[in-house]
């Protein structure tokens, strides 16, 4: 079953479509990555999702109801959760804080501000501290932890390892696994191919706004990937199911 189904998607920011005619499909339980170059319509399709933009035309179906006129707070509720690109903490607020913050709308679920600093166990040492004093990795983990805190049924992650070194992505990545024993259903927006391959058990690659090839990541070649994510082709390409 579809927890997420989008349906002839198209986004205008002005004048320019950033994203056009898309249909998306994600199973509950899954993780969908969304790849592509800078400006191939990834972070307007998830900040869509989360209700931030308003879509020019199309529908947004999450749990099999039309959502794609419901604010945003509506959605949290509901148990959408973004973790934003550029993380957009509270800079003056604590770490604690910051967790808090998530839980304003919070849905019945697993996840306590005190489970979600089990997850990253530097944290109740450092909860009282500034979120600005912060390394990048540690506040991205605050800005995962942030979303956690709503207890969300979907959970869309935006450039999760932007401007992180390396070390500290696979760090990151490596809470995903508990993340998604909780039966949550992740949309994850990545520019780092290698490691959206690894964790996604379904891959979408957008150009222009578009799906340009969709598939399982056992399915898809390096040549493949690379022809769609760089407009070497035109084709639309499905892989095989």
């Amino acid at each position: 079953m579809s927890i997420l189904a989008i349906d002839r998607l198209t986004v205008h920011h002005g004048q320019l479509a950033a994203v056009v005619d898309l249909d998306l499909a994600v199973g509950e339980g899954e993780t969908l990555a969304i790849i592509g170059a800078n400006g191939a319509g990834k972070t307007t399709l998830l900040r869509t999702i989360a209700g931030v933009l308003r879509p020019s035309s199309g529908t947004i179906r999450y749990d099999g109801n039309d959502i794609t006129r419901m604010p945003a707070h509506r959605r949290v509720a509901a148990g959408i959760a973004l973790v934003p690109e550029g993380r957009r903490l509270f800079p003056a607020l604590t770490v604690a804080e910051n967790l808090a913050t998530g839980a304003y709308r919070k849905r019945p679920g697993p996840w306590s501000v005190e489970r979600i600093m089990t997850l990253f166990p530097w944290m109740p040492d450092r909860a009282r501290q500034p979120a600005a004093s912060l390394s990048g990795g540690e506040q991205q983990a605050v800005a995962i932890g942030r979303a956690l805190a709503s207890n969300p049924r979907l959970l869309l992650l935006d450039e999760l390892s932007l401007g992180l070194a390396p070390i500290v992505v696979r760090g990151l990545y490596e809470r995903l696994p508990e993340i998604l024993a909780e039966g949550t259903t992740v949309l994850l927006v990545e520019q780092d191919v290698s490691q959206a391959l690894r964790v996604a058990d379904q891959v979408c690659c957008l150009r222009g706004g578009r799906a340009v090839l969709r598939g399982r990541p056992a399915d898809l070649t390096g040549d493949r990937i690379q022809n769609a994510y760089f407009g070497a082709t035109d084709a639309v390409e499905e892989a095989a199911r």
